[in-house]
């Protein structure tokens, strides 16, 4: 296959990175407008963060707000979208489709019934927890108890409503029981492969097989810690496609970059919260992360391990397409 026919697959094809970070700061839209290098890059659908749990609940409900607002004033390269018809739609007419997640279930504040508002106002896919436990289960850096009665009764409404159930920064225990609880597909929005790079954020291939046996995607991260010693090669990001791949094959497995624009408001954040990265785990000294503009140098290399057109168009974001017309529900 040559460049001009890679180029032809995907631009014939929804393209989907499942996870990026704008500043999280009320009333900031400095960074904005660099939402831009997603479609200029390739891209077709971003998934936004809107909160995590280290973060006061209130603010999650700001960002949504401040981010819809300026999606609607730009709406001329962007879309808010809310069902997969949308997302084809912002394609045809040139736009960058939006919607968006949530890092945790502290959003929540212990109600139940705010899922389904934070469904309508776009967030598409939520996790159990942040590296650290709370109401619903257990984070990755922390004693993982499993999933409590509340978090049991989120991920059951969460299927109700047509949210999607995310265990990045889980635990195992709690992932486990989520992916046994939930009844609709379960995604790793962003998450690695442990058997290629060590690290308490990325997932045993027992999991892995967990969320596959689902109809579920894990989504490769783009953070040098979690890829390797701070490696963003695309033929690093490649190798842990490609471990996906060879153990439950090439519908499982899709683009989260995590790639966070603020990037030194992220490196003081870190420093200042040891609890949630420890220095010891890779995240001192600040972290390189996979850029938007490396999605063409990593489906090359795709490409060179043989992948076929196919494949090539369900890790773009097919597959994360497929996630959206099987679990999202019309509003």
């Amino acid at each position: 296959m040559t460049q001009t026919s890679l180029e032809k697959v995907i631009a014939d094809t929804v393209v989907w990175d499942n996870h990026g970070c704008m500043p999280l700061r009320p009333g900031d839209e400095t960074f904005l407008p660099q939402l831009e290098r997603y479609r200029t890059s390739g891209f077709d659908v971003v998934t936004l963060n809107v909160g995590f749990d280290a973060l006061p609940w209130e603010n999650s409900l700001r960002m949504l707000a401040q981010f819809r607002s300026w999606i609607g004033r730009h709406s001329d390269k962007f879309h808010l979208v809310g069902s997969a018809s949308d997302i084809r739609e912002a394609k045809k007419n040139g736009r960058l489709g939006i919607c968006f997640d949530l890092e945790g279930g502290n959003a929540l504040n212990g109600d139940l019934s705010m899922v389904e508002m934070f469904y309508h106002l776009g967030v598409r896919w939520m996790l159990i927890a942040y590296n650290k436990n709370n109401l619903l289960g257990g984070g990755c850096q922390d004693d993982d108890p499993g999933l409590t009665d509340f978090g049991r009764e989120v991920i059951i409404e969460m299927n109700r409503v047509g949210m999607v159930v995310c265990c990045s920064h889980t635990g195992q225990r709690s992932a486990m029981e989520a992916l046994e609880q939930s009844d609709s597909p379960v995604i790793f929005s962003h998450s690695n492969p442990a058997a290629i790079w060590p690290h308490p954020r990325n997932i045993s291939d027992q999991m892995i097989r967990a969320c596959a046996e689902t109809g579920g995607v894990i989504g490769i991260n783009g953070v040098g810690p979690f890829l390797g010693n701070n490696d963003i090669r695309s033929e690093t990001f490649v190798r842990h496609i490609d471990h996906i791949v060879q153990l439950v094959g090439p519908r499982h497995v899709g683009l989260a970059f995590d790639y966070v624009f603020d990037h030194q408001e992220l490196t003081d954040y870190i420093e200042q919260h040891p609890d949630l990265f420890p220095p010891e785990d890779g995240y001192a000294g600040g972290m390189n992360i996979v850029r938007p503009e490396q999605l063409m140098d990593i489906m090359a290399g795709l490409q060179k391990l043989g992948y076929s057109d196919s494949d090539l168009r369900n890790i773009a974001g097919e597959n994360h397409l497929r996630i959206a017309q099987t679990v999202w529900k019309d509003t």
